[in-house]
């Protein structure tokens, strides 16, 4: 009996070691986290996609973008992704809905900040560090890791709420000094029928397309309310599904991202 009783402790004890190598192996795939990688454990990343409707290669890279932003699948990252639809493919014959010339200069700046040749689409910028191919789901993903693995600045939206067909906020949070704070409204477009153009007869899908876009400045730590119009959301869409509010702080001499979160506003 008391040969039994050894036994049955020796038991508990293996259990016991067995069970400590099993977690410490499961926390090392999961890079060393507890949680399960949960929102909590990641960084966020912002990833601009430039693409259009009347460009080829582009429906590609808007279901990356999808993909990114529904699976979240790059560890360490929490992507915040934005589309924004540039104008100059438009004299195909397709105008893109979602086009507007605000965009074109916002890439424009990309292009001189990385010294490439030209606007091109689908171009992802990556937190305003890093461009790639918007259909190379490698370079992409390596981008966001890259930039995942940089500690960010904390902001916070505060109070944000429809007024009047315009969006009423604040912003918690230290801006440095050279720092500038952007907000975008972005709502998910799932369907665009395309007539005409390079993309004729198809059916595409798009998330969080940029609709409005403006500069707030600096000095917004203290919580003070701010208004964006809704730009090209219409009357007709109230209703239809929730409008992304992203607000982000950008380095004004690098065009780093140096901040970024986002929230989810129904109309």
């Amino acid at each position: 009996m008391r040969f039994t009783k050894l036994n049955s402790n020796w038991f508990v004890l293996i259990a016991v070691v067995v069970g400590i190598v099993i977690f410490a192996a499961l926390a090392h795939a999961n890079g060393g986290q507890s949680h399960g990688g949960g929102a909590e454990n990641r960084e966020p990343v912002l990833v601009e996609l430039f693409t259009s409707e009347g460009c080829s290669d582009c429906p590609p890279a808007d279901a990356l973008l999808a993909r990114l932003d529904a699976t979240q699948f790059v560890p360490g990252a929490q992507v915040i992704v934005l589309s924004e639809h540039v104008t100059y493919w438009n004299y195909l014959g397709w105008r893109d809905p979602f086009s507007f010339e605000a965009m074109d200069e916002r890439q424009q700046r990309y292009v001189m900040q990385f010294a490439i040749e030209g606007s091109y689409t689908p171009q992802v910028v990556v937190d305003g560090t890093e461009q790639a191919v918007g259909n190379d789901a490698a370079a992409v993903s390596r981008a966001v890791a890259h930039a995942a693995a940089t500690a960010k600045q904390k902001i916070a939206i505060e109070n944000a709420r429809w007024v009047d067909g315009e969006v009423q906020f604040s912003v918690r949070g230290v801006a440095a000094p050279g720092e500038t704070l952007i907000a975008a409204l972005a709502e998910d477009a799932t369907h665009s029928e395309v007539a005409r153009g390079e993309n004729a007869g198809r059916t595409l899908h798009h998330v969080a397309v940029v609709r409005a876009i403006k500069e707030l400045g600096t000095g917004l730590s203290d919580g003070r309310l701010v208004k964006l119009a809704g730009g090209a959301l219409s009357k007709q869409d109230k209703g239809v599904g929730p409008v992304r509010l992203v607000v982000f702080l950008v380095q004004r001499r690098t065009g780093h991202v140096a901040a970024v979160t986002e929230e989810k506003l129904n109309r």
